[in-house]
Formats: structure tokens, sequence, C-alpha cells
């Protein structure tokens, strides 16, 4: 029997944890597991905060969080599947970044933090005890890293874009508003 590396130990209880949470709130968004508000609820209220059209941003933030974080718990695809995860909480830090920082308020720590451990996940490799390892790495090839980063930053700039665009004319018309005091 081979020596237990520590390292790959590690991997996989970075991978298996931040997987599974990711995996929970991917398919709260997508079916309403856990409390959530699946895909209707979740695409209503991304519509709410300015992400139109909601049902594809919805659709976009729950098969990232749930496949990347499948992907993760698994090894599999590993660069992919941190970019994915990733990019799903960058869009998520944009929803929380009006209440500030800290979770407690609102705010975007705890989606930052998830997306930072993904990302950094993916970069380092999935480790010894993986789906990677076991197909020798077919599916981790140095220029998925690459190309996985660039594409969700892409997607993740597509979706905060359009929000930023949709909220331009509302502000614009709640600034010619007539107020109490014209």
């Amino acid at each position: 029997m081979s020596r237990i590396n520590r390292r790959d130990l590690a991997l996989l209880a970075l991978r298996a944890g931040t997987g599974a949470v990711l995996i929970a709130h991917g398919t709260q968004k997508l079916f309403g597991w856990f409390g959530g508000g699946g895909l209707e609820g979740t695409a209503a209220a991304m519509e709410h905060m300015g992400f139109k059209p909601g049902r594809p941003a919805a659709l976009a933030a729950g098969l990232g969080e749930a496949g990347g974080g499948a992907l993760l718990v698994l090894g599999l695809a590993t660069p992919v599947a941190g970019a994915a995860a990733a990019g799903a909480m960058a869009g998520a830090v944009a929803v929380h970044a009006p209440a500030g920082f800290f979770a407690q308020a609102g705010g975007y720590e705890y989606p930052a933090f998830l997306g930072f451990t993904a990302a950094a996940v993916g970069l380092a490799g999935a480790g010894r005890y993986s789906v990677d390892h076991g197909t020798e790495h077919r599916y981790d090839q140095p220029w998925t890293v690459a190309l996985a980063f660039a594409a969700t930053a892409v997607a993740a700039y597509a979706v905060v874009a359009g929000r930023a665009v949709e909220q331009r004319p509302r502000e614009e018309e709640e600034e010619g508003k007539p107020t109490d005091r014209n």
C-alpha cells in the first residue's frame, strides 16, 4: 500500500466540502431543493435585481454552482470545475456587492470565499484521489486551465454587464422623476 499523501487528502477534503456546498446552492436555484426558489423563483429574483432576462442568468448560476460543484467533488476536469464555480460566484459577488463585504449584512464575503476556493482548486489540481488522476489527467490538461478561466470570465462579464446596462436606464428614469421638493 502506498503512503498516504496529506496534500492529496487535503485537496480531497477541500474539493468535497466546497463542491458539496456549491451543489446545494446550485440545486436550490435549479430545482428548489433545500428551501430554494427553483428556476422560476430564482429567475424572478434575478429580474428583480436587474439581471434581465432572469431565466438565463438563473440557469447559468445554477449550472455553474451545481455542475462546477459536482465536478469538484469528483475531481473531474478540475480546471473547468474551478472556473465554472468561480464564474458563478463572481456573479453572486455582483448580486451581493451593494450590501458591502460582510455576510451578516448580506454582503459578498461568502460567495467571494467560495469563488476563490474553487479557483484555487482548479489551478492546483485535484490530487491523487480524483477522477482526473484515475484517467491520467485526460480532462485536466494545461490548456484547459486557460480556456476555462477565459470562458468563465467572459460569461461572468456578460451577466454583470447586462445588469449594469439594465440599471442605467432605471437610474436615469428615477433622476428625472419629480420629488416632493419640486
